[in-house]
């Protein structure tokens, strides 16, 4: 039977250590509350979760009104952190994302230049409809989501710690829509696709916003404690073994030709197996298991492959591609634990 390594803290990381031992009641207060204004959509809330305990960003594909605002405006009321929504549109500007030099007067009445910060300046920013902002636009966010900064005027301006940026798009609406360029789609971390409701979920939320109700949520969470929950994040051990087999996955998608036309990056076996880490931690391991790579092939794969020409004929999806990768590796990797 292997020998499984738990966390462990070295001398200098010892002021992380109250914070690793309440991160299970942290998580728990966190879910409860989203509950209390969030009907449903668990495995949204909990993707995201893991995309900010990985120091990731998100991109959410789904039709309008699932909750995606309320979720990370709410999630952003309970953590105490800066929130600011981008309503992407096709005559948005970059410097409507990142901000600009306006001129101003001084205390002696010259003339002088002055940086006023646009929304990216927060801790969790919503791009709303994304796909609808020019090219010239979607990459203003390029460097702030890979570099935690902004370039204004040959001046670097850093972002406040953490930094999140949640993304969607509507896959209905073709018109007036800019497809987001592969090494854009890259630096998301993850894409979800969320789905509609079940009766019993929309029976609950039309209980709750068609009548006087008013989502109530306390903060249960600082800035701080999130970021030393990050740097927690990264410390969940992994086996060499898991590794290996993260990285046959993502590798699998660059040996399907006749499916697959350009496969996933190193980017995407990095991402793998932190995200792994991410979903041990709020499941209250201090490892990561198997299960745990499984449940997050599909989020961080299905952006960052392209369906080959004849794939896309046969309406092909790349969950399907993905689903039987991941199928053929779990069947190879148990007959290895088997032999």
């Amino acid at each position: 039977m292997r020998e499984i390594q738990e966390v462990q803290l070295e001398d200098s990381e010892l002021n992380l250590k109250p914070t690793y031992e309440k991160a299970s009641e942290i998580f728990e207060v966190i879910f409860k509350e989203i509950g209390n204004a969030i009907v449903g959509q668990k495995e949204m809330i909990r993707q995201i979760l893991i995309a900010m305990l990985c120091e990731g960003h998100v991109l959410v594909e789904s039709n309008p009104g699932l909750g995606k605002t309320l979720t990370i405006s709410t999630i952003s009321q309970i953590m105490n952190m800066k929130f600011s929504r981008i309503q992407c549109t096709p005559d948005l500007m970059p410097a409507d994302i990142t901000g600009t030099d306006i001129i101003e007067d001084d205390e002696k009445g010259s003339k002088r230049f002055k940086f006023k910060q646009g929304p990216v300046f927060a801790n969790i920013v919503l791009a709303d409809e994304i796909n609808r902002a020019s090219p010239k636009t979607q990459s203003a966010l390029l460097e702030a989501m890979q570099e935690k900064q902004v370039t204004v005027a040959n001046t670097t301006y850093l972002l406040d710690k953490p930094f999140f940026i949640l993304a969607t798009q509507n896959p209905i609406e073709m018109e007036g829509t800019y497809a987001l360029p592969e090494a854009q789609l890259d630096r998301f971390l993850l894409k979800i696709q969320l789905q509609y409701p079940d009766k019993e979920e929309e029976f609950e939320i039309v209980n709750r916003y068609a009548e006087a109700f008013r989502p109530a949520v306390r903060r249960c969470i600082d800035k701080e404690t999130f970021l030393e929950l990050q740097q927690i994040t990264r410390r969940i051990p992994i086996s060499n073994k898991l590794k290996r087999y993260a990285i046959e996955i993502v590798n699998q998608t660059r040996n399907l030709p006749e499916l697959i036309e350009a496969g996933a990056s190193p980017r995407a076996s990095i991402a793998l197996i932190l995200c792994a880490k991410a979903n041990a931690f709020l499941d209250n391991r201090g490892y990561v298991e198997k299960e745990d790579v499984d449940a997050m092939v599909l989020p961080v794969l299905r952006h960052r492959i392209i369906l080959s020409f004849e794939a896309a004929r046969n309406n092909t999806t790349s969950d399907k591609i993905i689903q039987k990768i991941l199928e053929d590796k779990k069947q190879l990797y148990n007959e290895r634990e088997r032999g």
